[in-house]
């Protein structure tokens, strides 16, 4: 028995490959299932990459009401949403990490605002304010944690021209490279309104991280 066609030609070997899948050996039985699994992988991880881009944009993040009607509408027209250069730094911009392992943690953690999202936690202005301070105070410790990590995506202090700068924001700057400070230490309130109660919010949460880390 040959491997000829009819026509007394060599098959190609996509029509042997297709062959050996329709009659499979114990050992073609091996290769077909581990390219179906390797294919399938790839559907798989593209479909799961591109359904978290799909929420790593602005239009998905005020898609909820609690966001559309609170924090975004305090954000437009701030220096992140309209400058000069015309460059934006949107709400996955700021919240969201780009190293992979900590998105993926920054997502799971999401679960929890779904869940407040359905009990309608923050779903009216006065429910809102009355969480913002809490609210600010989690956001302000995860972005003490990772040294503002978000922020030093467009901003480094490595990159700074303080001679550019005004004279009261090369003054700052040179003290908190000296004092090793990081961003949100002093720019909290830049894209949102500061909740009431944000100064003595603010020195808690400095001296809470100050006696921690000095131990």
């Amino acid at each position: 028995m040959t491997n000829e066609n009819e026509s007394g030609k060599q098959p190609s070997l996509l029509c042997q490959a297709w062959g050996l899948l329709r009659r499979p050996t114990a050992r073609w039985s091996l290769g077909a299932i581990l390219v179906v699994g390797f294919t399938t992988g790839i559907m798989f991880w593209g479909g799961f990459n591109w359904a978290m881009e799909m929420t790593n944009t602005e239009a998905f993040c005020i898609s909820c009401h609690e966001m559309e009607a609170n924090v975004y509408r305090e954000y437009r027209g701030t220096i992140h949403d309209q400058n000069r250069s015309g460059v934006r730094a949107t709400c996955p911009d700021c919240h969201v990490p780009k190293p992979w392992f900590y998105k993926i943690k920054r997502k799971m953690q999401a679960s929890n605002e779904v869940l407040h999202k359905l009990l309608g936690s923050i779903d009216t202005r006065e429910k809102f304010e009355g969480k913002r301070l809490e609210l600010a105070k989690h956001v302000w410790t995860a972005m003490k944690e990772t040294d503002s990590r978000e922020c030093r995506n467009c901003h480094t202090f490595s990159a700074f021209d303080l001679s550019r700068q005004q004279k009261r924001a090369q003054v700052r700057h040179d003290e908190a490279m000296e004092e090793g400070k990081t961003c949100i230490d002093c720019h909290k309130g830049v894209a949102h309104k500061l909740p009431q109660g944000a100064f003595n919010a603010e020195r808690e949460l400095n001296e809470t991280w100050n006696a921690v880390h000095r131990k």
